[in-house]
């Protein structure tokens, strides 16, 4: 991919970048929805991402190019302006040049910029996240920082990605594309937040299986389940769901609404699984970690209806193997992909199996990514 990043970025800008930094893109692993409700995830980097090349310019001109579209994108160095179409993409480092001046760190000026990526778009692996990371570490590398914490790097693309972009996602994404670690999923304590390592034993392999649908997170129904918890949480009397027990929600479901009932229903259970998961994967026990990653998606599929036939038609299909310890879409759903926790005994043949049998019902294999663990966002 460095060799393909420098290409684009002779072609497009006749010189080379002073300025390298990747990010990763990454694996939901449970915690559906929680982060924005105030609760914990777990999420894994991945050994696939988002490698992003930057040099300076003396006359403030800010040129854009990016491997998915090939065209130049030049504006001003002044305020950050919403772009739409085919340009739409540069939001994401538009956001976070947008976002620095609250975190107290300088904004570079005009410079050449180019990316390139291997994270298929629409699979739930947030390549937007990754591009707003590597954006934030080239950028800060121009401007002579080297030296901001991944806790600072996470919150950055955040803003970014709330207030710019206008997804109203919580810190996730860029928490785990921030903290990654090979051999290891990331847990965030989203309160906090807090990071920490939680070692994946070593028999666990990841599959995507990617449908390809879309789902238009800006102005659908990612906006509208974020605007049914905080209404949830409302009608409990609470900030936040994650301040809410299983307990207490037992005990006040029938005063609820009956969507904003369901809604809060997913999330108090799916961050108990957040934590019961962390539990078995620091025992080894794959197959109970498994359980509730199945467990996770059927409560997507009936109380948070955020999946789609699809979706589950995948995850009936996998679940159904004896190599394959659970299943469960990964990423906002409403389309996007399905990840499998499996052995080592699933392979290329099975997935093969399963895409044959999802093609049989939808009439196209979905794409099949075998996928490892990889490091955290850096400047190379």
């Amino acid at each position: 991919m460095r060799q393909k990043l420098l290409a684009l970025f002779q072609e497009s800008h006749g010189r080379l970048p002073e300025v390298i930094a990747r990010a990763p893109g990454r694996i939901e692993f449970i915690g559906n929805h929680t982060d924005y409700n105030g609760g914990t995830v777990l999420g894994a980097s991945i050994d696939r991402g988002v490698w992003v090349a930057l040099a300076a310019r003396p006359d403030g001109r800010r040129n854009f190019v990016s491997d998915l579209t090939g065209r130049l994108v030049t504006l001003a160095a002044d305020t950050p302006v919403r772009q739409e179409g085919a340009a739409a993409w540069v939001n994401y480092p538009l956001g976070v040049l947008a976002a620095l001046p609250a975190f107290g760190l300088p904004v570079p000026e005009g410079f050449d910029f180019a990316v390139v990526s291997n994270l298929p778009p629409g699979a739930g692996l947030s390549s937007s996240a990754a591009l707003e990371l590597a954006s934030a570490l080239a950028f800060l590398a121009a401007t002579g920082r080297r030296d901001v914490p991944p806790a600072t790097l996470a919150q950055i693309g955040r803003q970014a990605e709330n207030n710019f972009v206008g997804v109203p996602c919580g810190i996730l994404d860029q928490g785990v594309s921030a903290f990654g670690r090979k051999n290891h999923l990331v847990y965030i304590d989203c309160r906090g937040p807090r990071f920490e390592a939680v070692p994946l034993p070593p028999d666990a392999h990841f599959w995507i299986f990617n449908t390809h649908t879309q789902h238009a997170l800006v102005d659908g129904l990612y906006t509208a389940r974020h605007r049914e918890c905080l209404a949830a949480a409302a009608a409990l009397g609470v900030a936040l769901l994650a301040d809410v027990t299983p307990a207490r929600l037992a005990a006040e479901l029938a005063s609820l609404p009956s969507i904003e009932g369901r809604r809060a229903q997913h999330v108090v259970g799916e961050i108990a699984r957040v934590d019961q998961t962390v539990a078995a994967l620091r025992r080894g026990d794959l197959a109970e970690a498994g359980r509730l990653l199945t467990a996770s998606h059927r409560s997507s599929q009936t109380l948070f209806e955020n999946s789609t036939p699809a979706l589950d038609l995948l995850v009936d299909a996998l679940t159904g193997r004896p190599e394959v310890f659970g299943a469960r879409l990964t990423g906002g759903g409403f389309g996007g992909a399905v990840m499998a926790l499996t052995s080592p005994r699933f392979d290329a043949a099975a997935a093969s199996a399963v895409a044959a049998a999802y093609a049989e019902k939808f009439g196209t294999a979905p794409e099949v990514l075998h996928l490892r663990t990889g490091d955290g966002a850096a400047v190379l």
